[in-house]
């Protein structure tokens, strides 16, 4: 464990070296911050749901930034094979440079805590989905963090890995939006496929071990991945 602490704390330290880490909360914060603002005074109701509802869409592309870099600027600048030649192992190095992703998802997720505190001081706000959602965004977050660390482990491209990874997350999103156009018999698989369906339930503030195992499923298989991927290139 102290390797992936050294790895997290490197990594998670870099993101705030570069202006990409600045740019992308400022993005994620104007553009949920808007949307949130503009429905809610619209429909005058105390709740977060649009915030939630927008979550998934927004987290398809701005997680998928946070990690293109984490390997393909390694794989890029040749750092890669010198990371070889430490004493840690494919799985320290990717589940270390996995924590900084969740956590800097979870520092995204921090000024948007603002949201919730007005919407109490201006109505009577249940906080139950409310903590439902931000779990649900957490679990969310963490997933696509996996998917978007795999995208990052295929190419020294960092283009071509927010790509890949923003194409993986937002096929999962809008993948129960399109079962109309499927035969009735792949309804219920394709649905549980729906990250944003899972993340729904979570968000109305029903905690259920199904959603909790399919966001841990999607971690582990995209963790697995980018170990199988690394493998592949040593």
């Amino acid at each position: 464990m102290k390797q992936v602490i050294h790895i997290f704390e490197k990594e998670f330290k870099t993101y705030f070296v570069s202006p990409i880490a600045y740019i992308v909360i400022s993005i994620f914060l104007l553009v949920t911050g808007w949307f949130f603002f503009m429905t809610f005074f619209l429909y005058n109701q105390a709740d977060l749901r649009n915030f939630f509802i927008l979550l998934p869409i927004a987290f398809s592309f701005v997680v998928p930034a946070i990690t293109m870099r984490l390997f393909s600027e390694e794989l890029n600048v040749g750092s890669y094979e010198i990371l070889l030649t430490m004493p840690v192992t494919f799985r320290q190095v990717v589940l270390g440079k996995y924590l900084a992703s969740v956590v800097f998802v979870v520092a995204l997720l921090i000024p948007t805590l603002a949201y919730p505190v007005t919407v109490a001081l201006l109505g009577e706000l249940d906080w139950g989905p409310v903590l439902g959602g931000y779990i649900g965004a957490v679990l969310l977050g963490a997933a696509f963090s996996a998917i978007g660390l795999f995208a990052s482990s295929l190419t020294r491209s960092q283009i071509i890995a927010f790509i890949t990874g923003m194409a993986i997350c937002f096929s999962l999103t809008l993948i129960d939006k399109m079962l109309f156009f499927l035969p009735q018999i792949l309804l219920g698989i394709l649905q549980y496929l729906g990250a944003d369906y899972h993340f729904r339930n979570i968000s109305k503030g029903i905690l259920d071990s199904r959603d909790i195992l399919y966001f841990l499923s999607v971690s582990f298989i995209g963790l697995y991945g980018t170990h199988l991927a690394l493998q592949e290139k040593s």
